[in-house]
């Protein structure tokens, strides 16, 4: 039952919708101010008629509750959306990460007042320097447009809710950061790596000669299994990935629909892989029952999945005892593409074997490696006309 509290020229009308999960009485409100000249009579009939309307847009879930606040609705989506299974783990995982940096900025606002110029200012602030605790800076474009999915989610979600009527992330723009320059080997580094390999732990040769020749993403090379390997074709397919989420090790789907992929592998690398599982195999032998058969090529002593970062751990070591410059696992997925880019590999072919969605994705990425290539391809047809006309002379 809707009641009506006469407040100076306004009246506040409040509707009961029963009691939360605490206990406390829920209400929603809304006022209303008759029009200049109206008469008692109007005033009385067009306040019944408002009272009336309101509290079936309550009960129909169409009225706004301009009581409710942004961090214990967004915390009803995260368990709405975890309950629905749409989005990966890891993604929910990053969305409660986000929330420290979100909530002490949004958390006590009421969920229907936040503004296009507050986010605005939340983004611009995320990209200023020392927000980052590691490094100090600012965050990335990329890391920002993270922060900006995960409220405009949260306010989607509102808007079918019938708790807002727009988005106000719609127009929000990120700070566009310098981009780092993408730090791989090159080709001669590269080739002095593969050499340095040659004595090393047969199960970290394999993984880093693998790195170098598909350009396969960590998580994608440490959910490897025997079975995605056909030693008759030369072929290996991309089914899982390892990662790391909530304590444990687990197993989850590609990044993408095209990251489910299949790549052509040269013969040195299927004869690489065989004489791997001849040396994992006599590991196994060695642990004898300890051994658990998860029929991964990338393993702990007893044959269960490797943590993520072991590789990383492995190969820092490795660089410091070789003399090597030290570069990240990912950087050799760049290595991988540029090598492909700058052998005249076009974008498309380039785009799946990366395992992108988009060829856009791919060009924006190694934008400098395809200039470059293009520069090398106007220089052939410079060199070739110059042959021409050093003929005809």
């Amino acid at each position: 039952m809707a009641t009506v509290t006469k407040r100076g020229d306004t009246y506040l009308i409040t509707v009961s919708c029963g009691y939360n999960d605490r206990g406390q009485r829920v209400r929603q409100y809304m006022t209303w101010t008759p029009e200049p000249g109206m008469t008692a009579r109007q005033i009385q009939k067009e306040l019944d008629r408002q009272k009336t309307l309101f509290e079936e847009a309550v009960r129909s879930g169409q009225a706004v509750n301009k009581a409710i606040k942004f961090e214990p609705f967004a915390e009803q989506w995260l368990a709405q959306i975890k309950l629905e299974g749409t989005l990966k783990p890891a993604t929910i995982e990053k969305y409660e990460r986000m929330r420290r940096r979100v909530y002490p900025v949004f958390g006590h606002l009421k969920l229907c007042s936040i503004t296009p110029l507050q986010v605005q200012k939340f983004i611009n602030d995320l990209a200023e320097k020392g927000i980052d605790e590691k490094n100090g800076v600012g965050l990335s474009t990329k890391s920002q447009s993270l922060y900006l999915t995960f409220l405009s989610d949260v306010f989607n979600y509102a808007i079918r809710c019938g708790l807002r009527v727009n988005n106000p992330c719609r127009n929000v723009q990120t700070i566009k950061k310098e981009q780092k320059t993408r730090d791989c080997y090159t080709l001669d580094e590269a080739q002095e790596l593969l050499e340095k390999l040659e004595t090393a732990e047969p199960k970290y040769k394999t993984f880093f000669t693998l790195a170098i020749y598909t350009g396969f993403r960590r998580g994608e090379l440490l959910g490897l299994e025997w079975k995605d390997i056909d030693f008759t074709t030369g072929v290996v397919t991309v089914n899982r990935i390892s990662q790391y989420l909530n304590g444990a090790i687990c197993t989850g789907t590609p990044k993408t629909a095209q990251s489910r992929r299949c790549l052509k592998l040269p013969q040195e690398i299927i004869t690489l892989l065989s004489w791997y599982k001849a040396e994992q195999n006599k590991e196994r032998l060695l642990v004898g029952d300890r051994w658990q058969d998860t029929d991964r090529l990338f393993t702990k002593w007893d044959g269960s999945p490797m943590y993520p970062t072991t590789p990383a751990e492995w190969f820092k070591k490795f660089c410091a005892a070789n003399g090597l410059r030290y570069v990240n696992v990912h950087s050799f997925r760049h290595l991988n593409a540029s090598l492909l880019i700058l052998n005249g590999v076009d974008v498309k072919t380039v785009s799946m074997a990366l395992g992108h969605s988009q060829t856009s994705t791919t060009m924006n990425i190694y934008a400098h490696s395809f200039a470059e290539q293009q520069a090398r391809a106007s220089e052939a047809v410079a060199e070739s006309l110059r042959t021409i006309r050093k003929n005809k002379a």
